[in-house]
């Protein structure tokens, strides 16, 4: 994992400071709460949760500007509150209720919010990164100055519809940021197992697509990288490639035991790399804030959580013939 000594390079406020840390720890706390809902058997299906890499979507969403797009795969609960999407509709989206996001029927993997320019949540490995790039060529044809931020993981850069999006998005000179979120495991595999480069991000270089390696477990260093990305993409030189080196402390979803690591490598990540204790640190040293004044964000997100898993807990289950509704535009 990189040091983080790209943080001090960047000033930021202490009201920024205090911002990234709830943000995140809601995140934290929101996840925590999904899987014990899944573990009660409230929530349905697969759930991959993001414990660990909160830093990435939060230094991200910090560098975007409103109307930027973005994408990612099924381990999205994270975007979504990182984008403004409501908790309560997040939850209840999770518990496949009829007041969810998707009406019930998307559940963890598929959600969506047309409202806050959130496209998914996509089942299908790599599937999402042709769409962010499809969705960044929109964003050129209009010229309207967005940038679709298109996330996907260290296991999807070996798909090949990855290689065509790069192409293209080079080609045309496409306003689009590829995250690569590498929490070190696909699935099971870890990275070194599986991929020829040990560095994802110069997987754009036969492209002549420009990209850094990024300390994910580093807010302030992701909103740093992340700034300087949509500055190329808005400039209109084409795509940026970000690599963030993350970790994720829990399985790959709720079915997956984690045999493949050591209790102690994820202890020494925790003890080491936490990006939540890591802006807690630089708050409490500026003193922008005291332990009391921390505790009662703890508590604030705590409540909000609470009341999103009670209303996702009582909200009704779609109706049968929702089923059969949304299937078809009609023209």
């Amino acid at each position: 994992m990189a040091a983080r000594k790209n943080s001090k390079k960047t000033t930021v406020s202490g009201e920024e400071l205090l911002k990234y840390y709830r943000e995140m720890l809601l995140i934290r706390r929101f996840e925590e709460k999904a899987g014990q809902l899944y573990g009660m058997g409230l929530i349905g299906g697969f759930c991959h949760l993001y414990i660990g890499q909160e830093a990435v979507v939060v230094g991200l969403e910090a560098a975007a500007e409103d109307g930027d797009e973005r994408i990612t795969s099924y381990r999205d609960h994270g975007h979504m509150l990182a984008c403004g999407m409501d908790p309560k509709g997040v939850m209840a989206e999770l518990a496949g209720r009829a007041t969810g996001y998707s009406k019930g029927k998307g559940g963890s993997m598929h959600m969506f919010s047309r409202e806050k320019n959130f496209y998914g949540g996509n089942g299908i490995v790599g599937a999402q990164v042709p769409l962010g790039t499809g969705m960044a060529f929109a964003n050129k044809y209009l010229e309207n100055g967005r940038v679709s931020f298109t996330y996907f993981g260290d296991g999807a850069a070996n798909q090949g519809q990855v290689y065509e999006s790069f192409n293209m998005a080079e080609l045309w000179q496409l306003p689009v940021v590829y995250v690569i979120e590498n929490n070190q495991y696909a699935m099971g595999t870890a990275l070194r197992r599986a991929s020829s480069t040990p560095e994802l991000y110069t997987r754009g270089e036969a492209f002549n697509i420009p990209g850094e390696a990024v300390d994910g477990m580093d807010v302030l260093a992701v909103k740093r990288a992340g700034e300087k990305a949509v500055a190329h993409c808005r400039a209109g030189k084409g795509p940026y490639i970000l690599e963030m080196k993350t970790y994720r402390y829990r399985g790959h979803s709720m079915s997956d035991p984690a045999k493949y690591r050591s209790r102690d490598e994820v202890q020494k990540m925790r003890e080491e790399h936490d990006p939540i204790d890591h802006i807690r640190s630089l708050i409490l040293k500026g003193k922008h804030a005291t332990e009391e004044d921390l505790k009662a964000v703890d508590k604030d997100v705590k409540a909000i959580v609470n009341e999103a898993a009670e209303f996702a807990r009582t909200s009704p289950e779609p109706a049968p013939e929702e089923l059969y509704k949304d299937i078809y535009a009609e023209a």
